[in-house]
């Protein structure tokens, strides 16, 4: 069952029944929380210094064709910064973790970015665009696959905080950089991001990071 909720954007039955599961689980171990979901916006106690940060599918257009790359993104906010971090692929059954300062994991196996330092054989994930806000001439799939070194590096923005906090914690814990695309630390805030292993971030951010924030190229 699929709704639109906007031109090429859409949430199914199964969004919304993933996003009712993780938010009674929380709400039921965490009371005092705060929760941020895709489908519900903030609930919970508004006050909380704990925010949980909830993506039930990652993916949500790649699942409703049958494409095999979708997953569960959850994060934990403390105070504004990302402290934990879970993505489940569900195809792959590959269950990404991290904790700041305790490093990131695939399965329990302790993870890195890669060793590659030559851009001209790096590979670089990126989003594509496909709703009618989106910036066509910014964009050219993961972080987490970043912190396992499958990825070289990636970049994207016009992302929400659902997209990009568990994943962001990721690459930071496993060896990696992320900024906004100026080079700054507002990079969730900001939906804009550059992430890589530190000889291929400090290559391509000056390649992308002059790109204008999604939709302010339609203004110009």
């Amino acid at each position: 069952e699929v709704e639109n909720k906007s031109v090429n954007d859409f949430v199914t039955a199964a969004d919304r029944a993933a996003e009712a599961a993780i938010v009674d689980c929380l709400q039921h171990a965490y009371p005092d929380h705060a929760i941020l979901t895709e489908e519900a916006g903030r609930i919970g106690a508004a006050k909380s210094d704990y925010l949980w940060i909830v993506d039930p599918i990652d993916g949500t257009l790649n699942f409703m064709h049958g494409i095999p790359q979708y997953a569960v993104s959850i994060a934990l906010a403390y105070r504004g910064e990302v402290v934990a971090g879970v993505i489940y692929d569900v195809a792959k059954n590959e269950l990404f973790t991290a904790a700041k300062g305790e490093g990131a994991f695939l399965d329990n196996r302790r993870i890195r970015v890669s060793d590659r330092k030559d851009m001209n054989r790096a590979v670089i994930g990126t989003g594509f665009p496909f709703r009618r806000s989106d910036d066509f001439k910014g964009y050219m799939m993961s972080l987490a696959w970043v912190a396992a070194g499958r990825y070289d590096g990636f970049w994207e923005s016009g992302l929400s905080k659902w997209d990009i906090a568990a994943g962001g914690l990721m690459v930071l814990e496993a060896g990696g950089l992320i900024t906004d695309l100026s080079g700054g630390e507002d990079w969730l805030e900001q939906g804009r991001v550059c992430a890589g292993t530190p000889r291929i971030f400090a290559q391509l951010l000056p390649l992308v990071g002059k790109l204008p924030a999604a939709g302010e190229a339609q203004k110009a």
